[in-house]
């Protein structure tokens, strides 16, 4: 039988789950909840339904794995413990510096309801955090560096659009050229977060709003924006959709090493991402860990687990057979 995948929210992260399910024969879309009302809301897959997030829990023995799509913000640090105590949960939580303490509140609800939960899936962190990991463990005599960019960061645009007086927004994020090549040549430079990246914002204000309120909130946003140059700008509603309407991003981890007898030797290891749809390739990874989570649930797993605990294996749809003859 198909995995059936429940998705929270209908923003970009839930329509690029319901877009990519097509790539993943073993899994189906079950439901998808909305805060809005449902008869507002028109998906791509027929015969699917759209349910009110309220009616959640009629659903709970429907859905093997429940994607949840909101902010990180706002969204998945009350979402997420929430819906743990109904369904396996995964979610894209990015704010590195509350990571912690959200896996605390959801792996605490999932075991007290006997379920299974992943938080911070996606490309970072996500993927990068596995670089990051490798690098690690592989030269420990070294450092590691993380560029993001240039692009679109979903969390960091959504908590503009969060800003009173903010009617939408785009923010772009963008590593400083100097240090990433000084990092690629092995220089193994001291870099400050503000050294490393710059922070671009385009906003369109609501009629009325006071625009310098609005550009010393962002800017001083802890977490967001206060540790970076960020610059805002101010633009009509039509070049932000004209001009602003894409959602490529990227990013490069480093890890810088030395290795010998007199640490004679120098090594960089470069993992790179260029995307096109930032939000397209997050929600792959997410149902490449949903597959691996309902596995965790089959095999009575409880609690809360990161992309750190997961087998490579249980990503792939592939028996170990299989992946040994192609992929080993």
């Amino acid at each position: 039988m198909a995995i059936r995948i429940g998705i929270m929210g209908y923003g970009n992260i839930g329509k690029g789950i319901e877009t990519a399910l097509a790539d993943y024969p073993d899994m189906e879309l079950a439901v998808v909840f909305i805060r809005r009302n449902p008869a507002d809301v028109k998906i791509h897959t027929s015969g699917v339904p759209v349910v009110s997030a309220g009616e959640a829990e009629k659903w709970k023995d429907k859905v093997d794995v429940l994607v949840l799509a909101g902010g990180s913000a706002m969204d998945l640090p009350e979402q997420t413990p929430a819906y743990a105590s109904l369904f396996n949960v995964i979610d894209t939580f990015d704010t590195h510096a509350h990571i912690s303490r959200h896996f605390a509140k959801v792996d605490e609800a999932a075991r007290a309801h006997g379920k299974t939960a992943m938080i911070s899936v996606g490309w970072d962190p996500g993927l990068f955090s596995l670089a990051r990991l490798f690098g690690h463990v592989i030269l420990p005599d070294g450092k590691d560096y993380t560029f993001w960019g240039r692009g679109v960061s979903q969390g960091h645009s959504d908590a503009i659009r969060r800003v009173p007086g903010v009617k939408d927004g785009k923010q772009y994020t963008c590593p400083v050229a100097s240090a990433l090549e000084a990092v690629r040549n092995g220089e193994n430079p001291v870099l400050t977060t503000r050294d490393m990246h710059t922070r671009e914002c385009y906003v369109v204000a609501e009629e009325g709003a006071d625009r310098g309120t609005i550009e010393n909130t962002i800017k001083t946003m802890p977490n967001y924006f206060a540790d970076y140059d960020t610059t805002v700008h101010f633009i009509s509603e039509e070049e932000l959709k004209e001009k602003h309407s894409g959602l490529a991003h990227g990013g490069f981890v480093f890890r810088s090493g030395r290795t010998g007898v007199h640490k004679e030797h120098d090594h960089v290891m470069e993992y790179r991402l260029k995307l096109d749809s930032n939000p397209e390739f997050t929600t792959h990874v997410v149902l490449a860990y949903a597959r691996a989570l309902y596995r965790f649930a089959k095999e009575g797993k409880k609690g809360c687990f990161t992309v750190f605990d997961v087998p490579p294996a249980y990503l792939s749809s592939l028996s170990g057979e299989e992946l040994r003859a192609h992929l080993l």
